[in-house]
């Protein structure tokens, strides 16, 4: 079964220099319905000005990543990590006992797409940590590249939590599939354009909660890019 979460229904916040599209409750956008889905409690789809972005501010237990759809994202931390983030990147801060962090848009000119997303840790007090790892186009065309994994296979990143995570790019005839089975959770989340799944359209910024489903499959993309989460079977995070 595929829920839908469409995009017009996130909640939204404009701050100017910010244009932010919340996916589940988050910051002054609060709905009972929506509190995250298995251990992923956070997706905002952040637009940001040039030149501008979050001041410093903590974390604490929390695993905390960013995808880089356009643009440049600049990274600053108290473990002393400073880089920059572009297309293609993945970036991944584990809390843990507590960071503090910055991230601008390194532009003076041009604008600033990403998704920052947060799942719920399967451990608290653990150490601080930093990863960035680049995927090129050529690895997720027509087919669902892992990023993230506990274990951190196949070159992922590692996070901690029981959770994977896969990014795809499809177009015309391109599909690829993953079993799911009744064991385990889905979310998907089209970061742009449109592709059918399990023969359902989305479109950009639309979402959907995958429940007791064999296999989640895309298809008939047109210039699509996605994510997938592949989730414990809980309806909302234990925080």
């Amino acid at each position: 079964m595929l829920e839908l979460r469409s995009a017009s229904a996130r909640g939204r916040a404009d701050f100017g220099w910010l244009r932010s599209a919340h996916t589940f409750s988050f910051g002054h956008y609060h709905d009972v319905k929506q509190q995250g889905f298995s251990d992923l409690l956070v997706i905002n789809d952040d637009r940001v000005s040039p030149g501008r972005g979050f001041g410093t501010h903590p974390h604490r237990d929390m695993e905390i990543f960013s995808y880089v759809l356009e643009g440049a994202l600049e990274h600053k931390d108290s473990m002393g990590t400073g880089s920059v983030i572009r297309p293609g990147d993945v970036q991944m801060m584990s809390a843990g006992t507590g960071v503090r962090h910055s991230e601008f848009n390194s532009s003076a000119s041009d604008p600033l797409h990403f998704l920052q997303i947060w799942i719920v840790p399967n451990a608290r007090g653990v150490a601080p940590r930093y990863q960035q790892v680049h995927f090129p186009a050529e690895e997720k065309r027509g087919r669902l590249r892992l990023i993230i994994s506990p274990e951190g296979t196949d070159g992922s990143l590692a996070v901690h939590q029981d959770a994977r995570v896969y990014a795809g790019l499809f177009d015309g005839d391109e599909s690829a599939e993953l079993p799911l089975g009744n064991e385990r959770h889905g979310y998907v989340h089209v970061a742009r354009g449109s592709v059918e799944v399990n023969g359902r359209r989305l479109s950009e910024g639309d979402g959907a909660r995958v429940r007791a489903e064999e296999r989640v499959r895309f298809s008939n993309g047109q210039d699509a890019e996605v994510l997938l989460f592949d989730l414990r079977p809980n309806e909302q995070p234990a925080l």
